[in-house]
């Protein structure tokens, strides 16, 4: 029986995958989820035989229901090619005992590469199967990584336009010059004067009104997100736990049928919760670690049983995680509550007028599977020399903030599962606290003379999308306050 999809709002609002990944979001606010968990329909034997292309289709054919055999493999094919810089798209390196999942060989050097590859091939067939004459429109905020990963994805695409929101104080020097160098005549790029969340929120709003969609519509528009509320930008990323967990067993450091632990720095909840998706499937995962910086608002929760949104909002050297409202949480909270979209609902009612909820005991047992905790910006600093000094390995703020988590989980729990951590983004991308950690930092230096220093010292190739941005013209250059965002879009589509 094929998958269909659900808002985590409103159980009524039922479509097909395809539907989904158009729509990004649920008219009612919601996101979509599965209307069951498929189950790996494949031997874990046989997956340690597989490339990461097969590994994919096995486990995309069960959550991309309507799509035929030939279309899924053609998006595939054409997502997972000469554009990452190893042949097997992604890989697994151990350092010291721990295992490093590198999802950062893509175009832009980011996990986001990962699924952002492949959405605009999946978004296009989409349109086709489903008549979709429009013209589509994707509207994205972004902490960083997940802008220059959709706008490299969707650039020039027929049929689409992309519009991205960034933090304009909230990334890091390359990963704002990597979005506002972006070519394409169909790319926009904003900086806003405020926080992620508030991007995000001023994003799902736009998502919401109604008079702006029916004036779309009339004009031949309509949106779509590259976010990972999109449903097609969060099954791409359980593929690639299921491939770790492969190539554990290949390699002989797992027998089939193990148990695993799997650590993902997390801000969006995206992530970790494809993660949860895979061991719903079936993959054999004992904990989840989600891994938060300063902006503990995860582990918070994970820990009381309160989402509270209400504190100080800290900027950090992991900027992809300077989140205070995960929106991927919603769909797990709409898991443990039964499937019942009206707790669902009511609980992000409360999170929208209050700022917080509290789950009840119940719903808390059903994160028994989870672990958390934070490291803060000395910890992040510490991981990174350590890990180096251990094991001559670069890592970046990202991972090392889920990289000290799990060794802290380790130390606490004595739990010695081998255990899979996410690393999420190339060390390249912040240099500057890389080698704030690791080397020294010449008076003046900028962020790519930084990370020529970093090459050297670790001797590590420069990689191509740094050199790349090194004299790239600026093209992008508005930057507005929050509440001009509507405004914003509204002249860009020319409406």
């Amino acid at each position: 029986m094929g998958v269909l999809y659900k808002s985590t709002r409103n159980s009524d609002n039922v479509v097909t995958s395809s539907q989904a990944i158009l729509m990004g979001l649920s008219v009612d606010g919601g996101l979509f989820v599965p209307d069951h968990m498929p189950k790996l329909d494949v031997s874990l034997e046989t997956l340690a035989g597989f490339d990461y292309k097969q590994t994919a289709y096995e486990v995309m054919k069960l959550f991309l229901s309507d799509f035929t055999e030939e279309e899924l493999k053609a998006c595939i094919n054409r997502a997972y090619d000469a554009k990452f810089d190893i042949p097997q798209i992604t890989q697994l390196h151990e350092a010291d005992g721990d295992y490093y999942l590198e999802l950062y060989h893509g175009a832009t050097i980011a996990f986001k590469d990962m699924a952002l590859s492949i959405l605009p091939h999946l978004m296009t067939t989409a349109a086709r199967k489903n008549h979709i004459f429009n013209e589509i429109v994707i509207l994205t905020a972004t902490s960083g990584d997940t802008g220059k990963a959709a706008l490299a994805g969707f650039a020039d695409v027929p049929g689409t336009r992309i519009i991205v929101f960034y933090p304009k104080h909230g990334v890091s020097p390359i990963q704002e010059k990597q979005m506002v160098t972006q070519t394409g005549e169909n790319t926009c790029v904003i900086g806003i004067e405020g926080n992620f969340d508030d991007a995000q929120s001023g994003v799902k709003a736009i998502f919401s009104d109604s008079e702006l969609r029916g004036r779309m519509n009339a004009a031949g528009l309509q949106f779509s997100s590259a976010n990972s509320i999109n449903i097609g930008r969060l099954v791409p990323q359980i593929v690639y736990y299921v491939y770790a967990y492969s190539q554990l067993v290949k390699s002989g450091e797992i027998e089939c049928g193990d148990e695993i632990n799997i650590t993902v720095p997390t801000g969006n909840f995206g992530n970790i919760l494809a993660a949860y998706y895979a061991k719903q499937m079936g993959l054999p995962v004992r904990k989840l670690i989600c891994a938060s910086n300063s902006n503990k608002v995860l582990v918070d929760f994970f820990r009381t049983g309160t989402y509270d949104r209400n504190r100080k909002f800290i900027l950090t050297m992991s900027p992809s995680m300077d989140i205070l409202i995960s929106s991927n949480l919603e769909r797990l909270i709409y898991s443990l509550c039964g499937c019942d979209s009206e707790k669902c609902a009511a609980f992000m009612d409360d999170l929208k007028t209050d700022g917080k909820y509290t789950i009840s005991d119940e719903m808390k047992a059903g994160l028994s599977g989870f672990a958390s905790g934070f490291a803060d910006e000395e910890e992040t600093l510490e991981e990174i020399r350590a890990v180096y000094d251990r094991s001559h390995y670069v890592i970046d703020t990202h991972t090392a903030v889920a990289s000290r988590v799990y060794r802290k989980y380790r130390e606490e729990t004595g739990d010695e599962r081998k255990t899979v951590i996410a690393s999420t983004a190339s060390p390249f991308k912040f240099s500057r606290s890389v080698m704030k950690a690791i080397g020294t930092i010449p008076e003046g230096a900028d962020d790519l003379a930084l990370a020529d220093s970093l090459s050297a010292l670790a001797g590590i190739q420069l990689p191509r999308a740094i050199e790349e941005i090194r004299s790239a013209p600026v093209r992008h250059r508005m930057v507005i306050e929050t509440c001009d965002m509507k405004n914003t879009v509204e002249k860009v589509l020319g409406l």
